[in-house]
């Protein structure tokens, strides 16, 4: 089987390539009775989820219909109505919501799942200090003779020419394992360094959160996982599907054994090897609501004792899952043996654009992965192995695959804490329901009016748009063809011209019926939150005139998608996140560095102002921050970076980080207080003064005239050379 063909198994089974820590199970060679109780067992519920899911597909099908443009197999029309035109204006809708949420989620370059410390961290310090203490070593070297005096490192003094700490061409001091970097891991290792618990006494010296550092490389490490493996595209079919139908399914993170390409040259000969590597990484993926089965009484993926999973597998598939841990190859083989069990559901078929009644799937296989809670004494039937202290009448988190009546996997959920591995989020919720409801269900009626609409306009069209005839028999001469077109002659025996044949013109309504379906527009608008001016309609010919007013009008439209974000951050990004947190705390390979403990965010709200409006409004509030008397409350830092992500910039890559600024800032503050002294020579060229007095005030420009050349004189200035003062590195 080629990969290809096995990309969808792939996804779906991630978590079985190789056994992992927390998983258990057992060869099963179990009798035959004994795996009926178990499977009967989990058959029932899902016989109960299936059929409880009926209502929902019913819903779902009208949505798809409308979406694709297709009139179902109960619309009706009359004898008279000749036009089966269908206006798409659901689709229009759809695809404008999805747009949204895409832009929502990943319009920023940066995935909306932030790692943040708690406010009071358990198990580390809230603030480290460098402690600038002349003599002082940390407890973790070991003690030295008076004699050998310890010299104090200063992380700062970095760049200059013979220190051996110069920066390597088009490095900086966050870009890897800068100077700075290494000179403050050297000095901790040679107890030259010393971090004091606390915030730091004196705004000159440097200031660490080992938490906050916790955090930063928790979240970068998950948006590196998502992107690495996929996880966008598999995101925006879910979105996709929560926009039509209402709800979306992800399921993972699981364990995927990813294949790194590494080449080795050998020394001796030159030639380049190929030698992969194999790494262990976490992996999502997208389950279509049509082969998803929740518990009937759940309202929430939370409140859910049990989910299923159907999948339709062809034999190869099949066949491989015995290669996999924990399947009995015994009942893989038999259920082989049994044949194809596959039968396509009645949704199935109206899913089929070309009406096809042929059953394509008899070839395949019906799959069914169940994750739930079970009977600790049906799991030790089954073959799982438990702990002597849980009771036979406890309940254990387990996961089962079944078809044909055969048990082909069970073992313990592998995952701690035990959670169902599946994320689903609604883009409109029903509080008393697990699904959600639609963009497309929320226009139905308005969808259905405004086709009925333009069909009749289109057969009032054809029929106002020609004459209909009066034809008196007795006038003509009997055996004549009615037919008319050009040139047609008609044999009259009686009466006066123009009375045997007499054309009848109709009244032309469309206009009527157009301005019914302009106004249902309008309600359909109302219904979904999405005007028509936010996907290329311009609507409101006053305010769409300027720049200004559509910024307004755009930003008054994404008030009605919040509660839709809100579910997305509630529903799929914080328990994404989460998940992810936990994976990497079970599963991953590489050190970590978990310093106190760390909170998952969700922010995608932060996405939802318009980026006009936002970079207007953070430059207008940056300004206000220069009051001196507002200044000390105003979290520069924090306006910087968002202003950079409303004008679509990495902040991760143009703005420094706090131990960056800080070294900037002596730096800076260095140089003003030498030239504010007299101490520093002011190089040729140079103004003095240009960088500020004492207080850090900027000087005042000088005049420019008309012609913009101004009256002084722009020197070009030496720059310092390594080793000079006003060298920075």
């Amino acid at each position: 089987m080629s990969n290809e063909e096995n990309t969808l198994f792939d996804n779906a089974n991630e978590l079985y390539f190789k056994p992992v820590e927390g998983e258990s199970g057992l060869e099963m060679n179990l009798e035959d009775d004994v795996r009926s109780r178990f499977v009967g067992l989990v058959m029932d519920r899902f016989a109960d989820a299936e059929s409880a899911r009926e209502h929902d597909e019913a819903r779902w099908l009208r949505a798809y219909h409308n979406f694709r443009g297709l009139y179902g197999k109960n619309v009706k029309f009359r004898e008279s109505e000749k036009s089966k035109v269908f206006i798409k204006v659901t689709k229009t809708k759809v695809l404008a919501a999805f747009g949204q949420l895409v832009d929502v989620i990943f319009g920023t370059g940066k995935f909306p799942i932030g790692v943040k410390e708690t406010l009071i961290p358990e198990g580390v310090t809230t603030y480290q200090h460098l402690d600038m203490t002349p003599g002082i070593e940390t407890s973790q070297s070991a003690p030295k003779p008076q004699e050998e005096k310890t010299e104090k490192v200063n992380p700062f003094d970095v760049g200059y020419e013979g220190d051996g700490k110069v920066l390597k061409a088009g490095a900086t001091f966050s870009s890897g394992e800068s100077a700075f970097e290494e000179a403050v891991k050297k000095g901790i290792e040679e107890g030259k360094l010393n971090f004091a618990n606390g915030p730091s006494p004196d705004p000159q010296v440097l200031e660490m959160s080992p938490a906050k550092d916790a955090a930063r490389h928790m979240q970068k490490l998950i948006h590196d996982q998502i992107e690495e493996s996929n996880g966008s595209s598999e995101l925006r079919n879910a979105l996709f599907e929560a926009s039509l139908f209402g709800t979306g399914i992800v399921k993972g993170p699981f364990n995927h054994n990813k294949t790194i390409g590494r080449w080795n040259k050998d020394e001796e000969t030159g030639e380049r090897n190929y030698s992969p590597l194999n790494v262990r990484v976490p992996r999502i993926e997208f389950v279509s609501i049509w082969d998803f089965f929740p518990d009937p009484s759940a309202t929430t993926i939370d409140e859910c004792e049990y989910t299923f999973h159907r999948h339709k597998l062809n034999k190869s598939q099949l066949r491989s899952l015995s290669k996999l841990p924990y399947f009995n190859k015994d009942a893989i083989r038999e259920c082989l043996m049994m044949g194809p069990n596959y039968t396509e559901k009645d949704y199935e078929h109206e899913l089929k654009d070309d009406a096809r009644t042929d059953d394509y799937g008899s070839g395949q296989f019906e799959v069914l992965e169940y994750w739930g809670i079970m009977d600790a004494q049906y799991a030790r039937e089954a073959g799982m192995e438990l702990p002597d202290e849980v009771d036979d009448l406890d309940e254990v988190q387990v996961n089962a695959w079944i078809s044909n009546g055969k048990l082909l996997r069970s073992v313990i959920n592998p995952f701690t804490p035990y959670r169902l591995p599946y994320n689903a989020f609604s883009y409109e919720r029903n509080p008393y329901s697990f699904f959600g409801i639609g963009v497309a269900e929320n226009m139905d009626d308005s969808q259905q009016i405004m086709n009925g609409h333009a069909r009749m306009a289109i057969d009032n069209l054809a029929l106002s748009g020609s004459l209909v005839f009066d034809v008196d028999e007795s006038a003509l001469v009997g055996g004549q063809s009615m037919d008319i077109y050009p040139g047609k002659v008609f044999r009259r025996q009686a009466g006066m011209p123009g009375q045997a044949i007499h054309g009848v013109k109709f009244p032309n309504t469309s206009q009527e019926n157009m301005m019914m379906f302009d106004k249902f527009r309008q309600l359909a608008d109302e219904q979904t939150g999405i005007p028509s001016y936010s996907h290329g309609q311009t609507g409101v010919q006053s305010m769409t005139r300027t720049a200004s007013g559509m910024s307004m009008l755009l930003g008054a439209a994404s008030l009605n998608i919040k509660t839709v974000v809100k579910n997305l951050d509630d529903f799929l990004l914080k328990p994404l996140g989460q998940a992810y947190y936990q994976w990497n705390m079970q599963f991953f390979e590489g050190d970590l560095a978990i310093e106190g403990d760390l909170e998952i965010r969700a922010m995608g709200t932060n996405s939802l102002m318009q980026k006009e409006v936002r970079s207007q409004r953070l430059t207008m509030f940056l300004q206000t921050a220069q009051n001196p008397a507002i200044a000390p409350f105003v979290k520069i830092s924090k306006i910087v970076s968002e202003l950079a992500y409303s004008l679509d910039l990495d902040p991760d890559e143009i703005l420094n980080d706090p131990e960056e600024a800080a070294i900037m800032a002596q730096i800076i503050g260095a140089q003003n207080a030498g030239q504010a002294n007299g101490s520093e020579a002011v190089p040729a060229g140079e103004q003095p003064g240009t960088m500020g007095g004492v207080q850090g005030a900027p000087q005042q420009p000088q005049d420019v005239g008309v012609t913009g050349t101004g009256g002084g004189n722009i020197g070009t200035g030496n720059v310092p050379q390594a080793g000079e003062s006003e060298f920075s590195g």
